[in-house]
């Protein structure tokens, strides 16, 4: 059944679950998110965890999880999975907001849609007209008498998510995020070609930028390890693609229409018996990575998969190179690993993007003994991009 909701009005849902899903023309002069709030009765949040959106994408029981936006065509999609059954801790309402990044307003972003999927029930919600406003309330889902409903909001905020997070109770700093700064190339950094070898302590090279660069991971076989990249755009967000989730974190293979890209997991080599693993060359995993002025860095992360049990990055020979498709390849190897078989993540080196060129920094960071949890990108004062080990999400088992 296909409904259409107008502006105010409220409809009963067939289910308690279901999922919102926001369409628009794609633009790059636009950056439209997508976020949640879980608000109670009073219309505040309860605190953090009362905030689904790119960087934490599922809420308290899985009450809403946030899936990545996707390109498809000349259409972005954005959308939200939500279960109202499991609503706790006095959560009774969920609020999908939209906000612009580049304040535009509303009036420039074309062909606004929005719809509640319930089932094979679809409701329509029939957007008005903006202007100026840079945040939006699209829809609530709230439950009444123990009955789902959703109510067509479209209300429009201008100051954009300070508007939207002042409304539901969420604090705002005062100071206004700017975009990240493009990276400057080093002084006097000539660009390098050919074959070279990293070590951690080294200085950075500056590569030619070309259209596709991949880095890839390669190990001795007989073990599972991974690559994954975290990339950081220049609106301070960290996405994440990678073969398999971490806490909140779902699995994505490729960003933004195929920016950065995964090309698939190899796995582990095969069994001939207890304990005896068929005999094979190296293992690699590779991404491709096509930069554009959205992308601030990349960072190739080497995860040694929980299943693996024990096993160090000395003892399977773990290395990273980096390769323009151009005739340069940059190496660097877990030069600097112990036999501690404890640690799970390395962090070969970082790729800034500059109008110049790629610059590579070997870095060769390690996670602390017994943490599964993947690292996370953060602006220094100094506007550059630093490496904070084991502060992001846990890594799902694998």
């Amino acid at each position: 059944m296909i409904q259409e909701l107008k502006t105010g009005g409220n409809t009963s849902l067939s289910s308690s679950k279901g999922s919102v899903i926001v369409t628009h023309d794609i633009d790059k002069n636009i950056d439209v998110s997508l976020t949640a709030f879980l608000v109670t009765d009073a219309g505040k949040v309860l605190g953090d965890s009362g905030i689904v959106f790119y960087n934490q994408m599922e809420g308290p029981n899985g009450i809403a999880t946030f899936i990545p936006s996707v390109d498809s065509g000349s259409t972005k999609t954005h959308k939200i999975d939500f279960d109202l059954s499991k609503s706790s801790g006095g959560i009774t309402k969920i609020a999908v907001t939209l906000t612009e990044g580049n304040n535009t307003g509303f009036a420039s972003v074309k062909n606004l849609k929005a719809e509640i999927q319930v089932g094979s029930d679809v409701i329509q919600l029939i957007p008005s007209s903006f202007t100026t406003e840079n945040g939006i309330v699209v829809t609530e889902l709230y439950l009444r008498s123990g009955s789902a409903k959703a109510k067509a909001v479209w209300k429009g905020f201008a100051a954009g998510l300070d508007g939207l997070c002042l409304n539901y109770g969420v604090e705002v700093e005062a100071e206004e995020k700017q975009p990240v700064q493009p990276v400057k190339s080093v002084v006097n950094l000539k660009k390098t070609s050919g074959k070279v070898n990293l070590s951690k302590g080294e200085k950075p090279i500056l590569i030619e930028k070309t259209t596709q660069i991949t880095a890839s991971v390669s190990w001795d076989s007989g073990t599972d390890y991974d690559i994954y990249a975290l990339v950081y755009t220049k609106y301070g967000k960290q996405i994440d693609v990678a073969m398999f989730g971490a806490k909140g974190v779902p699995v994505l293979q490729n960003f933004d229409n195929g920016t950065v890209e995964h090309m698939g997991d190899v796995g582990r080599g095969k069994k001939l018996g207890w304990g005896k693993a068929k005999k094979e060359a190296s293992k690699t995993e590779t991404i491709k990575i096509r930069f554009n002025e959205d992308i601030i860095a990349v960072v190739p992360v080497a995860y040694s998969a929980q299943s693996n049990g024990s096993g160090s990055f000395h003892k399977y020979k773990v290395s990273m190179c980096i390769d323009n498709n151009a005739g340069t390849e940059v190496t660097i190897s877990a030069e600097n690993a112990n036999n501690n078989n404890g640690i799970y993540t390395c962090v070969p080196g970082m790729l800034l993007n500059t109008p110049e060129g790629v610059i590579i920094k070997p870095i060769e960071m390690y996670s602390t003994q017994g943490s599964e949890n993947r690292p996370k990108l953060v602006e220094g004062a100094d506007g550059n991009i630093e490496i904070v080990m084991d502060k992001g999400p846990k890594n799902n088992y694998k």
